[in-house]
């Protein structure tokens, strides 16, 4: 608590301003819900784009408590994940089926390339 007997120096009022503003910004971090805590990115994307799509995004960001950067991150992260798994959907008709369910019921033995195969990262996890 600031002493209001006394006057008060500049550099002790520049002192006082800065330790509210940093127990102010402490508050604010401490009142914030876990999940907003964010990791530290390692690299940048800049953007070019019309600002209603800009405003589009920040009223949609808005409407689920995300920054604009959360936003286009989290939509873009999942439609990278969707196409990528997109990639590998195929369709079979009945005999392929059943030769494809065949396959699945007898594996072959784990080799060399199997072990590597496995230990494979997806792309949305390196």
């Amino acid at each position: 608590m600031p002493n209001h007997d006394r006057k008060t120096s500049k550099k002790e009022k520049s002192t006082t301003d800065a330790r509210d503003k940093d127990m102010s910004s402490a508050t604010a971090v401490m009142d914030r819900p876990a999940q907003r805590v964010r990791k530290r990115s390692d690299t940048t994307i800049n953007l070019r784009i019309s600002r209603r799509t800009r405003d589009l995004i920040d009223e949609a960001a808005a409407v689920i408590g995300k920054s604009r950067t959360e936003f286009v991150v989290e939509s873009a992260r999942q439609h990278a994940i969707d196409v990528l798994l997109d990639q590998r959907f195929f369709e079979l008709d009945s005999e392929q089926y059943a030769e494809f369910l065949r396959i699945l019921d007898n594996p072959p033995l784990p080799n060399q390339k199997l072990r590597e195969l496995l230990k494979t990262k997806s792309p949305w996890e390196k």
